[in-house]
């Protein structure tokens, strides 16, 4: 299906646009949900109410689902798709009317939906950003889902060759895989898309595919992996239609030639990729020795700073506890002869015990929490390496498996052998027979 929408205010005007009998054969209202009033325009008047007390100057968010010509869409197809959409626009559980039309030669059947936007508990408009391409994505995957046709306007720019992804590109694929039903929008939207051989062998290029010569005659489809599917099948078109746009596959290499000529291909790519880890292994271990340096010089510096700052506390106490005695040989005297030096000295050497403990613990800790820092400093530098590793690791095996794929087939050994042996016999030069022989 088709999906357009845009937020709207005007409800009134957009009520009577919903409900024309003049433009429309049939006019039919499905569903009033979540308001109090049961007709249309009733529940826009309501949601306009209700976006006075908010910034809204749009609270409604109109939406048109419009199946293919004779696609015979029934309600339920409808509700399923509305479903679909609200939930990627985050409109799930908002009012909604729902309103289908009729119309045309052909009685053709499509749908509006229109949602409330505002959030009635937090007084606030529902944010609606990309809602075109989440319409558009909803959309294509509508076509897919029903097995129609995709129009090239719902063609999915993301999916490209292979040969042209980035490393992060070509990993991302892998890990997530390409569905069937993915493989059949891309090989249809090419075919939508073409009206000659040279065009449509273009289109599949771009969408990773390659065109051969299938083993029983026919046009096949090959992919980057080698996977071979028929044209025919896949389009949904009979094989006369196929050569009446094509011309004949007999001029088009083999299955084999082509999952060669692909795996050479893929593994060159390997190669580059395997190159790129090498460089990005070689910057990694430059930046982890810079990174190490001012690690290390961060720590001795705070170290340091900390270590003179407990050593001036220590003196600036010690100072403090000597002060306490009195001053004064009179004073220190009567201090010996009464006790007070003595009480005084005892209790300068509990607080220097104390504080000692206190400084030793601070530098224990400090040095605890240093030695936590190299370690989570080291377990990230090793979690970059690991990683390198396993891509490397992945894509060595990848280029194993794409040049062995890549290995000539016997009749391409064959023909390169007598290839080699035309080459050599032109090259060699005649012989002159020697006259003599004759006598």
């Amino acid at each position: 299906m088709i999906l357009h929408g845009n937020a709207r205010g005007g409800g009134s005007e957009l009520a009577v646009h919903l409900m024309r009998t003049d433009e429309n054969e049939h006019v039919q209202v499905h569903d009033v949900s979540g308001f109090m009033s049961d007709d249309v325009r009733g529940a826009f008047l309501e949601v306009e109410a209700l976006a006075k007390g908010t910034r809204c100057q749009k609270p409604l968010f109109s939406l048109s689902l419009s199946p293919p010509k004779d696609a015979n869409a029934s309600a339920k197809d409808f509700e399923q798709a509305i479903a679909k959409a609200e939930e990627a626009l985050g409109l799930s559980g908002q009012p909604r009317v729902i309103v289908f039309h009729e119309k045309g030669e052909h009685r053709d059947r499509h749908c509006h939906v229109v949602w409330s936007r505002i959030n009635a508990e937090q007084m606030r408009a529902i944010p609606m950003p990309f809602n075109r391409l989440k319409m558009r994505d909803v959309s294509r995957d509508l076509f897919i889902e029903h097995g129609w046709d995709v129009p090239r306007g719902l063609i999915n720019s993301q999916e490209r060759n292979p040969l042209n992804y980035t490393l992060e590109q070509y990993q991302q694929a892998k890990r997530i895989g390409r569905h069937a039903d993915e493989i059949k929008a891309d090989i249809q939207a090419a075919w939508a898309m073409s009206d000659t051989r040279a065009a449509f062998e273009h289109a599949l290029q771009d969408k990773g595919f390659k065109l051969a010569r299938g083993d029983r005659r026919g046009f096949v489809v090959v992919d980057h992996e080698g996977e071979v599917m028929s044209v025919p099948r896949w389009v949904g078109v009979k094989t006369k239609a196929v050569r009446e746009r094509l011309g004949s596959e007999k001029d088009l290499p083999d299955i084999q030639a082509v999952q060669s000529q692909y795996a050479r291909e893929m593994a060159e790519k390997m190669s580059g990729f395997a190159n790129e880890l090498r460089v990005r292994n070689a910057e990694r271990l430059a930046e982890r020795t810079a990174r190490k340096q001012t690690f290390i010089e961060r720590q001795r510096s705070e170290r340091a700073e900390a270590l003179k700052r407990i050593q001036e506390r220590s003196i600036n106490e010690a100072r403090e506890r000597q002060a306490k005695f009195p001053n004064g040989v009179l004073k220190r005297a009567w201090s010996w002869l009464n006790g007070e030096n003595a009480r005084i000295k005892r209790e300068n050497e509990a607080e220097a015990l104390q504080a000692k403990a206190r400084d030793e613990a601070e530098k224990k800790a400090l040095i605890q929490r240093q030695r936590e820092q190299r370690t989570f400093f080291q377990r990230r530098e090793v979690e970059k390496r690991d990683k390198l590793v396993v891509q490397h690791r992945e894509i060595s095996k990848e280029r194993a498996e794409f040049e062995k794929r890549a290995e000539p087939t016997r009749d391409e050994q064959r023909e390169a052998f007598k290839e080699r042996r035309r080459a050599s016999a032109a090259r060699r030069p005649a012989r002159d027979r020697d006259p003599s022989h004759d006598v």
